[in-house]
């Protein structure tokens, strides 16, 4: 099954993770999200296989949250979130790793490992 994995490789994180996915043998798919960003559908699909809603995978602490005006709090759909993830994907945490059905947020970097039992 193809692993594939949201990837800043400016990020300590993100690196790390598709570090530990290598040591375990699995060569992913990267996908540079800031050069190529995922569609609302896909980041839909996405929060759904982390079982997340949009808020969970939003870097909150990114100084464009605030530029944007967004709130931790904010009553916008999910939707809604989406589309803000999809136009602005420097909001979008990181590492995100996906495989078939399942996905995970690699906070911190060794959650990967439970993408590949």
């Amino acid at each position: 099954m193809t692993i594939s994995i949201y990837h800043n490789p400016r990020c300590s994180k993100s690196r790390q993770a598709l570090q530990i996915l290598r040591d375990q043998g699995h060569e992913a798919v990267v996908i540079e999200y800031l050069v190529n960003p995922p569609n609302t559908e896909t980041l839909d699909a996405l929060c759904v296989a982390m079982g997340k809603e949009p808020l969970e995978i939003t870097r909150t602490g990114e100084p464009l949250f605030k530029e944007l005006g967004l709130s931790k709090n904010d009553t916008r759909t999910r939707q809604e979130w989406l589309n803000l993830l999809a136009t602005n994907p420097k909001l979008i945490e990181r590492p995100i790793v996906a495989c078939g059905e399942r996905a995970v947020l690699g906070r911190p970097p060794e959650d990967v490992l439970s993408i590949l039992s």
